[in-house]
């Protein structure tokens, strides 16, 4: 087994929301700091498959998520404005079509305000429709909170990660954790790198694995983190059919918030998820019996729904702790190592601050970690465009070189754009990848223009490299349910 002969100060286990931010709360504290993420990129498990929701902090009653989730959404803007990953203050309802579930909302409010959260009211029906006209006439009132939001999460962790690399941090992608070693002076971690074993020695290390992290704690030795996997489904269609203000809720049940209808920061109207409990937390696959029945329920919401306008369907597999509540906090064997497992809703929202409490704790533990805010703003790659159809027809022609050329004319991404993605420090090595960063792909054609155009600026870029044109879903064997057959199975149903 290859050796790495020089400890690092600390060891991030895990490249999604939580991961990240703590690279980037941690980046100017002179430490070596290595982050390992087992997956090709980063923001490559639950957070970039969700919702994207910046919550209210009204629906948690206890623990950490009651907590982290209102101080997390007051941080979001001011994070945005260093690290322009996209961010939107919309509002939000929780829409009441009962009598039971009208009252419900008196309930929300109070743990709403046993929360801190201060800025909620209750709205009447004439209130909500005049706010927001596509919404259910049959509606009764709603819980109005007026900070939440919407945000890009996997643009937040590329942003954050971009710039904790840029201070020095590395990152190591590709690379699997299968063994930690304790003895009295580091902590030895054994990983499989493109199918080679080697070791990292670190006085400290953070299990911020995701789905992952029940498995990095038993590493460890300990059994603090206990993990059970629930599936949720998403619909997702074109830009500009997401023509809403507020996110919309249907009230909260047992299994979560519930069908949600949204607009994505980007303008996509976006369904979502039901609940599937104790799933293969690889399994990322969709169904239409699970399909059509959100979309029959998101109907309930916004009775104009149009089935037309699908462009595709996701998952994202939430991790629940046994004990219901996020997992932060020494190990019970090793203070060395700071679990973070069990990051379910609201996570991405309560992100931040999660951050800075697994700092802390590190910090408590005898490391010189120092929490830094924004300071240098991080220049967006993507940015609005609405290019006039003649001159989008001229750009798509230029050769290939030429920075003006237009790669995707769906969301019109120039070459330039593209190049500027792949040269921030971060190894892209995929299709989806640059999607991800640029929303090349992301438009009505799903990459079948913009593809092979975006693979041919990669392999130049990555000379030697094995690039695919064809996106990552391809080669994991899930099956997703395409908008054709979506299409053909909601016409069955209403006829």
């Amino acid at each position: 087994m290859e050796k790495e002969t020089l400890p690092y100060d600390l060891i991030l286990v895990g490249a999604g929301i939580v991961g990240s931010l703590t690279a980037w709360f941690a980046r100017k504290s002179g430490l070596r700091i290595l982050v390992l993420e087992s997956a090709i990129d980063i923001s490559m498990g639950s957070s970039k498959a969700n919702s994207g929701i910046i919550h209210g902090g009204y629906a948690e009653k206890t623990g950490f998520r009651a907590a982290l989730c209102y101080p997390g959404r007051l941080a979001y803007p001011e994070l945005d404005t260093f690290l322009h990953f996209g961010y939107r203050k919309t509002g939000s309802f929780v829409l009441a079509f009962t009598p039971d579930e009208e009252e419900g909302l008196h309930t929300l409010l109070a743990q709403g305000r046993k929360n801190g959260v201060e800025d909620l009211q209750i709205w009447s029906r004439n209130q909500i429709l005049q706010r927001e006209p596509r919404v259910n006439p049959q509606v009764r009132a709603g819980l109005f909170c007026e900070g939440a939001g919407v945000a890009s999460p996997y643009e937040l962790v590329i942003a954050a990660m971009e710039q904790a690399v840029q201070e020095g941090i590395v990152l190591q992608l590709g690379s699997k954790v299968v063994g930690i070693e304790r003895d009295a002076r580091y902590l030895r971690v054994q990983v499989e790198e493109s199918g080679q074993k080697k070791e990292y020695k670190t006085h400290f290390l953070v299990n911020a694995a995701g789905a992952g992290s029940g498995q990095i704690s038993e590493l460890v030795g300990d059994t603090d983190v206990n993990l059970s996997f629930r599936k949720g489904e998403y619909l997702l269609f074109r830009k500009g059919s997401g023509n809403l203000g507020p996110v919309l809720f249907q009230m909260p049940t047992a299994l979560g918030k519930g069908i949600l209808v949204t607009s994505t920061y980007h303008g996509n109207l976006m369904i979502g998820p039901d609940a599937q409990n104790d799933t293969d937390p690889e399994d990322t696959s969709t169904s239409i019996p699970s399909l059509t029945t959100i979309f029959s329920e998101a109907r309930k919401t916004i009775p104009d729904l149009d089935a037309a306008t699908l462009i595709r369907s996701f998952s994202g597999v939430r991790t629940l702790d046994k004990s219901g509540d996020f997992v932060i906090a020494p190990s019970s064997v090793e203070p060395r190592v700071i679990h973070a497992g069990g990051i379910q809703s609201p996570g991405l929202t309560a992100g931040p601050e999660i951050a800075k409490i697994i700092l802390g704790l590190l910090k408590d533990q005898g490391l010189s970690v120092q929490i830094s805010g924004g300071e240098q703003n991080r220049k967006p790659i993507i940015r609005k465009k609405d290019l006039p159809l003649p001159e989008l027809r001229d750009r798509i022609d230029l050769p290939l070189g030429d920075p003006r050329r237009i790669v995707c004319r769906c969301e019109q991404v120039s070459e330039a754009e593209i190049r500027d993605a792949l040269g921030r420090g971060l190894p892209v090595l995929t299709t989806d990848g640059v999607k991800r960063r640029t929303r090349a792909g992301m438009g009505w054609c799903q990459g079948q223009f913009c593809r092979p155009r975006v693979a041919e600026i990669l392999r130049e870029v990555n000379k030697g490299a094995d690039i695919l044109d064809t996106e990552d879903v391809v080669h994991s064997g899930v099956s997703r349910v395409r908008r054709e057959q979506f299409k053909a199975a909601m016409k069955d149903l209403e006829q």
